[in-house]
């Protein structure tokens, strides 16, 4: 095996965009780097951000922010609002944005999957924030569900590859979870 040096191999990711309110308007961008913290109840996950981004000065104030999983037919739209300075340019009207029963966090109505969350807690690097959020409602259009879960087939989500720089899609499934397994015989 070929030493690559202090390179992260966890790609692909998925891409979701992340919304927060910014005072009057709503602000997006686009995140590969998040993470499941807490499958069990309450539900956290983490959405790592340069500490460059306009967003993240929002989700402070607001202490709320949505991750919202992009279909790949929305791929113009998200990598519009991963270059686009939320600095310089109002990205409220890239999407059209609707909120829980109880206002928190602007999610994105043309995503299929959006989650609500509230945020836990900020943990501050050289360059980056990561920002934990207790899930408080996952939202899912009728049409990626099957038997009511998320089925990816339909989701078509985005990834994201770092070493090639590209979006790709979900493949197919190569084995059944907690099952395949069974099968292995120990030498």
């Amino acid at each position: 095996m070929q030493e690559l040096g202090k390179v992260c191999a966890l790609y692909p990711m998925p891409v979701v965009i992340v919304g927060a309110n910014d005072g009057d308007r709503v602000d997006y961008t686009t995140v590969a780097h998040v993470g499941i913290l807490n499958f069990g109840q309450p539900q956290y996950i983490s959405v790592g951000l340069s500490k460059s981004h306009h967003i993240n000065s929002c989700i402070r104030k607001a202490k709320s922010f949505s991750v919202c999983l992009p279909s790949e037919e929305m791929v113009v739209e998200t990598d519009y609002c991963g270059i686009a300075s939320g600095h310089k340019t109002d990205k409220s009207k890239v999407f059209k944005a609707f909120y829980s029963e109880k206002p928190n966090a602007p999610m994105v109505t043309g995503c299929k999957v959006c989650m609500d969350c509230r945020l836990h807690d900020t943990l501050d690097y050289n360059s980056h924030e990561i920002f934990v959020g207790e899930i408080l409602a996952t939202h899912a259009d009728e049409k990626v569900l099957t038997d009511g879960r998320i089925d990816l087939t339909k989701l078509r989500p985005m990834l994201f590859e770092m070493g090639s720089k590209q979006y790709w899609s979900v493949g197919q499934p190569i084995a059944k979870c907690w099952d395949v397994g069974k099968r292995f015989k120990s030498k």
